[in-house]
């Protein structure tokens, strides 16, 4: 869904980790290592050239019709929760209020102790490395660095919420990156019906109860209008 809003992916054709190569897979302990460190490097302007274009395109990114329908579906009672990998923020922005953002938000800080987090802009850098007000722990940007455990309050919701879910639609996903992979899989052996909606097939099609091929720009919308088609048909 980000890339339909002009947000490079990181993997695949134009991918920022394609052009770039991975990044390095001790992120976490390197913040843990060194926080000062990792927060001056977060405070000083990117000199990369392709890593300076990527912000860019997130600052500039907007939430897509398919974004829209999400919202829509939640405020109808329809669609209970949002469960992304994204870290852009553009669910919230188009309105929906249930997210999970199981790997963060790159307009967020969080505290690695207690999870507490604050908008970026109304965290006041004091010190560095800023420290929680509430728990003295080390704050560090939302998103979830490579070797970083995903946050257990979010973990908990995502897995409550696959335990409830009877209907999940799994958009745009590579269907790669676990513990989200696996999510539709537990939903799956509960009973749940899948529907993916991706414009390639993914490890999870095989399971699928339903398969819209195409982009979530254009299918959501119509998901969305089919489905109060029904409703408004049942009085």
């Amino acid at each position: 869904m980000s890339v339909e809003s002009g947000i490079p992916p990181f993997r695949g054709s134009g991918g920022l980790w394609t052009k770039l190569g991975e990044p390095a897979m001790d992120g976490y302990t390197r913040f843990l290592a060194d926080p000062e460190g990792y927060w001056r490097n977060l405070l000083t302007e990117p000199s990369d050239e392709t890593m300076s274009e990527f912000r860019i395109a997130l600052d500039k990114a907007k939430p897509n019709p398919g974004h829209y329908a999400l919202a829509e579906l939640e405020s109808m009672g329809v669609l209970k929760r949002i469960i992304t990998q994204n870290v852009d923020g553009l669910h919230r922005t188009a309105g929906n209020q249930n997210v999970a953002e199981i790997h963060g938000n790159r307009n967020k800080l969080r505290c690695i102790e207690c999870n507490l987090r604050w908008p970026k802009d109304d965290f006041p850098i004091i010190e560095l490395p800023p420290r929680c007000p509430e728990c003295k722990g080390l704050v560090k940007g939302d998103g979830v660095a490579f070797g970083e455990p995903i946050p257990k309050d979010v973990l908990q919701v995502c897995l409550q919420e696959t335990e409830m879910c009877d209907c999940m639609l799994i958009i745009g996903t590579s269907a790669l990156v676990h513990p989200a992979a696996g999510l539709p899989q537990e939903a799956h052996i509960r009973g749940a019906s899948l529907i993916e909606i991706n414009p390639e097939s993914t490890p999870l099609t095989a399971i699928c109860d339903y398969i819209a091929r195409g982009q979530s720009g254009t299918l959501l919308p119509e998901i969305l209008e089919g489905i109060k088609f029904i409703l408004e048909s049942d009085g």
